[in-house]
């Protein structure tokens, strides 16, 4: 399958994870992805282990976030050094960055002087909090903005304390909002010739992940509380434990609540006034959850599960990682696959086009591993 994004030119300058996985996704969609690195160790995030790689050095962090990439080292405060960046550039076509905010500019590769010189370059920036306001020089990382964005003061029980997801969410949407920045400013250079600014940052995604909250708040001034594993607008939609293991209920509408109550021996719950509308039981939930849980509990998970689904009630068992990553259903959609050059198994691209999923065109680069082909040097 010719990929979509052959013949598009990328230089990542970036580390960590958002930069490095917008430049992933890039290059298993066809992009030449060329990632630049600090000749001093490279990316952190090669030291994020155990567990590492097939070297046995380099973290498997690094591999899933930089498969597919060339790999080349610069110092970009020494002048030849940038000048082989604008080399570069001068046939690229996005350029993303996510460094110490201010770390460019004091570089002299800030998007104003790059695209003064590169005026076709898609320049794509990522800041932790923002490209202005009091905050746009600090730094940050995943859980810090997952706390000051509000995330973590609507996940958790609400008797305990905040919690924080266990995926870097904020980093990876982050990453995956610049990639559909970037190829929108694609289609648009196609049109106009020139090329623009992107900027994004965590916290904007943060607030993303929290905007239905944060538009409640600004409607009603009540600030959204934790509900636990529950859902604030829809009852029941959370975590029961059974007699072995938690399941998942996802009773969406009154007419899966009327077919869950079935299933649970109690047909007569979906005619009780108290819980037989969704804003019922919304007002209710208090009496209605403790009522589900004991009869939960009497059963193993999975014939409770093999009985909603019988009568087409979403439910799901609560799934370790490994019985995720062991289940028929990850085989089937062929989403784990070897790295092409001996790297390790990784989660491939959540796309497929006419059926075919992109996979990685080569493993994560050792640091400098492309200098000669692409610089001229080792």
């Amino acid at each position: 399958m010719e990929l979509p994004l052959k013949g598009v030119r990328v230089i990542e300058v970036g580390q960590a994870l958002a930069a490095p996985l917008a430049g992933a996704v890039l290059a298993d969609l066809g992009a030449d992805v060329i990632k630049v690195e600090k000749p001093d160790g490279g990316d952190d995030a090669r030291l994020w282990g155990p567990p590492y790689g097939p070297d046995g050095v380099t973290s498997l962090y690094f591999h899933g976030q930089n498969r597919s990439k060339r790999g080349i080292t610069l110092d970009l405060k020494l002048d030849a050094d940038r000048e082989a960046l604008h080399s570069l550039c001068e046939n690229a076509d996005i350029l993303i960055q996510n460094l110490r905010p201010g770390v460019v500019d004091e570089m002299g590769i800030g998007p104003e002087t790059m695209r003064a010189r590169h005026p076709r370059l898609i320049y794509c920036s990522i800041w932790a909090f923002g490209d202005r306001g009091p905050m746009k020089m600090r730094p940050g990382f995943d859980p810090l903005l997952q706390a000051y964005g509000g995330m973590m003061s609507v996940t958790g029980k609400p008797d305990g304390p905040p919690n924080f997801c266990g995926a870097s969410i904020n980093d990876k949407a982050t990453g995956l909002f610049l990639s559909i920045g970037a190829l929108a400013a694609l289609r648009k250079r196609d049109a106009t010739g020139q090329g623009c600014v992107i900027d994004t940052s965590l916290f904007e995604i943060a607030a993303f992940w929290v905007e239905g909250q944060i538009n409640q708040y600004v409607a009603t001034g009540q600030v959204p509380k934790r509900h636990g594993t529950g859902a604030a607008v829809i009852v029941p939609y959370q975590v029961f434990e059974c007699a072995d293991q938690p399941l998942v209920l996802a009773a969406g509408n009154d007419r899966l609540w009327a077919r869950a109550a079935a299933v649970l021996g109690h047909p007569e719950w979906a005619e009780d006034p108290r819980f037989a509308k969704s804003a019922d039981r919304v007002r209710n939930k208090a009496a209605l959850v403790p009522l589900l849980a004991a009869e939960f509990v009497k059963r193993p998970r999975d014939e409770w599960v093999a009985a909603l689904e019988a009568k087409g009630v979403p439910c799901s068992p609560v799934n370790d990682i490994g019985q995720v990553a062991d289940s028929a259903q990850m085989a089937a959609m062929e989403l784990l696959g070897d790295l092409p050059d001996g790297g390790p198994r990784i989660v491939n691209l959540p796309l497929a086009f006419d059926g075919v999923r992109p996979r990685p065109s080569r493993d994560a680069p050792g640091l400098g591993a492309h200098n000669r082909e692409l610089l001229g040097r080792d």
